[in-house]
């Protein structure tokens, strides 16, 4: 964005900021306090002579606060639409099986191949799951067989390896403790079965940085439902035997915005992953 043009979406940012303020009776005060920054941070972006935009996630928060398009505020479209208006010409739902191998999931991965790919996933990334997680996982399903699982399991690692991969994963802390003492779903895998799994796990990741990175966030302080982020044109939020699918840049920046504050916040961050592991397999073995 060359100058001319960066001045022109400061202009329009304002403009449309006030604009919209005014229709909807909101001071500055509360907009600042209702998007979590200093009236002087606000002031400021409203200045006559301000010349930078905001960043990314106080965009974002503005936008979803007034719901407006973030297009429109940056003066991208003359169209302002409203929240529900958005939602319902972007939504797309998609009813899913919970597999890696589901047609759609398989489908959205190959299409976003060479851009960055985030990923919340709902236990253990499918590309580091052993057979003995696999077999356990999804040992009730009749519409996949074991070595369907196994292969598509393969086929991620393998897209993982290929030049251009950009691959970040947050996953809770607690779901990783929750794994390594068997718990819930994993009750019936041995120790050794998990030891294995975990190392597996470190091994993978470690091999793959930094094409892939894995982050641990806390739950008591953050919370995720398992969702995908596309490259920069589809976003997947999985609902159960449903995908809620994204497909406007408006939804794509927001749940952006979500992922990075994961990382932001995450606890163990991805070149800490391996020691983090090592360390616990060791407290589950004692």
């Amino acid at each position: 964005m060359n100058s001319k043009e960066r001045l022109f979406r400061v202009d329009s940012f304002r403009q449309r900021l006030i604009t919209v303020m005014s229709q909807k009776g909101i001071k500055s005060a509360g907009l600042a306090k209702a998007i979590g920054v200093d009236r002087s941070t606000l002031s400021q972006l409203l200045a006559h002579d301000n010349d930078r935009l905001p960043r990314v996630d106080t965009l974002m928060a503005i936008a979803s606060k007034l719901q407006i398009s973030v297009d429109w505020l940056l003066g991208l479209t003359s169209e302002s639409r409203s929240g529900a208006e958005i939602l319902s010409q972007s939504l797309q739902l998609t009813p899913s099986l919970p597999l890696p191998s589901d047609a759609s999931l398989r489908a959205w991965y190959k299409a976003a191949l060479g851009t960055k790919i985030r990923y919340v996933p709902a236990n253990l990334p499918d590309l580091v799951k052993t057979e003995a997680v696999l077999a356990c996982e999804y040992r009730d399903f009749e519409q996949v067989s074991l070595e369907q699982m196994i292969e598509t399991t393969k086929e991620r690692y393998q897209e993982a390896l290929q030049p251009g991969c950009d691959l970040e994963i947050c996953l809770s802390v607690q779901r990783m403790v929750s794994f390594a003492r068997g718990e819930g779903l994993w009750g019936q895998l041995s120790l050794t079965d998990r030891c294995q799994q975990l190392e597996h796990f470190a091994q993978v990741t470690d091999e793959l940085y930094p094409k892939m990175r894995v982050y641990l966030f806390n739950e008591s302080r953050n919370y995720a439902s398992p969702y995908t982020i596309f490259g920069a044109k589809r976003c997947a939020v999985y609902m159960g035997h449903m995908y809620f699918v994204f497909n406007t840049s408006d939804h794509v920046i927001t749940l952006t915005g979500h992922f990075d504050g994961l990382i932001r916040a995450a606890e163990v961050q991805a070149h800490q992953l391996k020691d983090w592991i090592d360390q616990l397999i060791i407290e589950i073995r004692h």
